[in-house]
């Protein structure tokens, strides 16, 4: 990778500045829109859009962490973004600029008292891939390869601060209330928390693999801890291609349906044996290997699933709730989409809303087996979602609605569905799921 950054803004007043003077752009890019539709009058936002979507994507990319991981995030809920940041901020799900040189070996000194060359028989500091909490080098030990993943500098201590300074902008781009940005903000901040701290990761990827790896078509890392820290985690290398470059080969049907069941026998068995689920579903932590089997790369971000809202979550996918008008009120009081202060209006709005929702989601857990090629199934997702962010009436609600908890999982299962969707997969979707 090229275009290495030397250093990353640490402190408060560096990054508060850094914001700042992408703010001081995306003011600048507003003048210049509104002085254009003075003359032409049809100007659309297309070209507004793009412009503060770029220069907010340097700074994030400058600034790394949290606030790169939100942008992360983001481009992945269908119809939240315009289409220019949602395209912008993708890049943040696989590539970022890498640290430089001198950085990493700092790094490495700081969490080992060594250099990467004394510790290991060769390390590239070239990054193999570079993303929002940390990059990846390639390393060989005795023969083996290794994949190290380093921690960018200052990440960890920034992230309550982070998501202070992204707040604002949120409220303002997404016309969010207070209160919803509270409840939203409030999960994501304990999750980008854990995800910082290397030492819980290596314990989850060692135990999740661990019970996992009994399941088809699954293949993880093997874990040193005698080579990782609070910063750095040390792990065999797995050589594969990720999806899109997989699918560019024209895998069969039978390949594509495997590598399906492969991720989808992963996600159910956590959930329902585990109670906890690894919940960064996108296509860059997972590559396909030259076996047909599915390598799990990364663990930073893991949601534990409490019973009390398990319990009330799944029973949401009998499809005999949906047909029962007492037990579906109760099951949506339940999972806090109802409350005891609405009024009949709101009332019938977001049951309706729910159930909806429901209807969509729970699709194919209420067959044997389901054909996520079905490319109506995730269109009608994806419209659902440009519907509702849209909705005037929706948007006009200031009381947040439903757990916290399943603000992950319900992440989790959109990001799911997503590359099932991409394989085309035919999935029998019955595994390892409670008796409905």
């Amino acid at each position: 990778m090229s275009d290495s950054q030397s250093r990353i803004p640490s402190s408060k007043i560096q990054r508060v500045g850094r914001f700042a003077r992408a703010g001081a752009k995306v003011g600048g890019n507003y003048l210049k829109h509104y002085s254009k539709k003075l003359v032409q009058k049809d100007l659309d936002k297309t070209e507004l859009d793009e412009q503060n979507a770029k220069d907010i994507y340097s700074a994030l990319s400058e600034l790394k962490g949290s606030a790169l991981k939100v942008a992360q995030m983001l481009s992945m809920d269908q119809g939240l973004l315009p289409e220019a940041f949602a395209k912008q901020f993708s890049q943040s799900q696989h590539k970022a600029p890498p640290l430089s040189g001198p950085l990493i070996v700092r790094t490495f000194r700081k969490a080992f008292g060594k250099s990467p060359s004394e510790l290991f028989d060769t390390f590239s500091l070239d990054a193999k891939h570079a993303a929002s909490i940390g990059q990846v080098h390639q390393a060989e030990k005795n023969g083996e390869k290794l994949a190290i993943k380093i921690q960018y500098p200052g990440v960890g201590e920034s992230v309550v601060s982070d998501l202070n300074l992204v707040k604002p902008i949120a409220k303002r781009m997404f016309g969010w209330k207070e209160e919803e940005i509270g409840v939203y903000f409030g999960e994501v901040q304990e999750r980008l928390i854990e995800e910082t701290d290397y030492q819980l990761e290596l314990e989850r990827s060692l135990f999740i693999s661990e019970k996992t790896k009994h399941l088809d078509g699954l293949t993880f890392a093997t874990y040193y801890p005698e080579f990782s820290s609070d910063r750095v985690i040390t792990m065999s290398w797995l050589e594969g291609m990720h999806l899109e470059e997989w699918l560019s080969t024209s895998p069969s049907q039978a390949q594509r349906n495997r590598a399906g069941q492969a991720l989808w026998d992963f996600y159910q068995y956590q959930i329902h044996e585990l109670r906890l689920t690894h919940a960064d579903a996108h296509p860059g932590n997972f590559l396909i290997l030259g076996d047909g089997s599915v390598g799990i790369l990364d663990f930073g971000c893991v949601k534990e699933i409490p019973e009390g809202f398990y319990q009330v979550y799944f029973q949401l996918l009998d499809p005999n709730i949906l047909d029962n008008e007492t037990a579906f009120l109760e099951g949506a009081k339940a999972a806090q989409v109802i409350l005891d202060t609405d009024t009949p209006e709101e009332k019938e709005l977001f049951l309706s809303i729910f159930r909806e929702a429901l209807t969509l989601v729970c699709t194919p857990f209420h067959e044997e087996s389901f054909d996520f090629g079905d490319e109506e199934f995730m269109a009608s997702i994806y419209e659902y979602g440009e519907r509702m962010g849209k909705d005037k009436q929706l948007r006009s609600s200031i009381t947040p609605r439903g757990d916290k908890d399943g603000i992950y999982l319900n992440r989790t299962f959109f990001g799911l569905f997503s590359i099932l969707s991409q394989l085309g997969a035919q999935v029998q979707t019955r595994k390892f799921i409670p008796s409905l």
